[in-house]
């Protein structure tokens, strides 16, 4: 009997090393400026922290809301690449379905024909293909943008439906293209390295058959490094259904944030970069 609890034992402490989806972003804290992750006033009641894991490498950090079956926000360092991008969406997170040893994000079809999960155990906890194809005027938003990874691999792996949200095609082609391919790049002129965390408040509406939260706001929130020395900040937000964003100081984002969190106070990037 000892022996085998001493086994039951090891499994249970191999299963936990092996898990990329838990209670923490310690396998990616590298995506975090001063690996500090935001505080828990954005966290939802069932939140899953997700190190986003592609081909043996983490390539960015979701933080995930498995009832609402939308990413509250997602971390990354903007390196823009010229590589060629996937059109097509591809990933699904097994880690969210059950309990099972399966470390990276996959395609649906694999993870039925393959692995002989149901479609129902993966849509129990995330958003699938077929919640986007109910979708009317919306398209799939991606918190870490693919634009924003500097090679194929890097930019593949941001086609994961953990790391989007049904944002309006209007806002989507528009205005928040412009922030997300133009501004960045012109105010991130000069840095060593940009952090970014990129997230969506939670809305009145479901979208996708009811199965889907369409955000109310869409937010970003960027942190400019010379060397290993914080140089400047800035955030962006917009209205999930209106085709304008607002560029703000760091703190004006967070008091905007906290506003929209009923009074939570919200901070991102600790005391490192500056408000202002």
């Amino acid at each position: 009997m000892l022996g085998l609890l001493l086994l039951q034992v090891l499994a249970s402490c191999l299963w936990l090393g092996h898990s990329e989806v838990g209670t923490s972003f310690d396998n990616c804290l590298q995506f975090f400026c001063e690996g500090i992750t935001p505080n828990d006033a954005l966290h939802p009641q069932n939140p899953a922290w997700i190190c986003q894991y592609y081909n043996n490498s983490y390539r960015y950090a979701t933080l995930y809301d498995r009832e609402k079956r939308i990413p509250v926000y997602s971390a990354y360092i903007y390196q823009p690449g010229s590589d060629k991008i996937p059109h097509t969406w591809f990933f699904v997170e097994p880690q969210l379905i059950t309990e099972n040893n399966l470390k990276e994000m996959e395609r649906e079809w694999v993870l039925t024909d393959q692995d002989k999960f149901t479609i129902d155990q993966i849509k129990d906890s995330q958003a699938v293909l077929d919640d986007y194809r109910k979708m009317a005027g919306l398209d799939r938003g991606q918190l870490c943008p693919s634009v924003h990874q500097y090679n194929t691999e890097s930019k593949t792996a941001t086609f994961a439906l953990t790391n989007a949200v049904p944002l309006d095609s209007s806002l989507y082609t528009g205005q928040w293209n412009t922030y997300v391919s133009d501004t960045m790049r012109e105010k991130s002129a000069g840095c060593t390295t940009t952090y970014v965390i990129t997230g969506a408040v939670p809305g009145d509406i479901q979208v996708g058959g009811g199965r889907v939260n369409s955000p109310s706001n869409i937010w970003s929130a960027a942190c400019c490094l010379v060397g290993s020395h914080p140089w400047k900040a800035w955030g962006a937000i917009t209205e999930n259904y209106k085709n304008k964003v607002e560029i703000l100081t760091l703190g004006e984002l967070e008091d905007r944030l906290s506003m929209l969190y009923r009074g939570r106070m919200v901070t991102l990037f600790k005391n490192f970069c500056p408000r202002q």
